[in-house]
């Protein structure tokens, strides 16, 4: 048990209940951090239930933009939960990265990114 986390876009595919399928452009497991990070901007942008599956948000690129330079400059806010773990940033440092370069290029090929976490 712990916190899961992953950031992903529908494609045009749809499963066997005609429901659209996510393709995952991120996964994460315990980075508490990131978390804090994603549940700030998902109050932000007005979100009123609990932070956890099926609860997501909708990452623009200003929001990637404030995700790279929080994990460059180190700022991520310090987050805590039970199923959590310890802070993560440095072990996560290259993944974020990348999945920030990953996350331009999908949004400037119109995809729409959702992050969403269960733990």
């Amino acid at each position: 048990m712990g916190l899961d986390q992953w950031a992903g876009y529908y494609t045009d595919a749809k499963d066997e209940e005609g429901d659209s399928i996510m393709e995952y452009a991120a996964e994460w497991r315990k980075h508490p951090n990131l978390q804090g990070f994603m549940e700030n901007l998902y109050n932000e942008k007005g979100g009123t239930e609990t932070f956890n599956t099926p609860a997501k948000v909708e990452l623009v690129l200003k929001d990637i933009e404030a995700l790279e330079e929080a994990v460059k400059n180190a700022s991520l806010p310090e987050t805590g939960g039970f199923f959590f773990g310890s802070d993560a940033d440095e072990h996560y440092e290259e993944e974020d990265l990348q999945f920030c370069e990953y996350a331009r290029k999908l949004l400037a090929e119109g995809k729409t990114i959702y992050y969403s976490s269960w733990w």
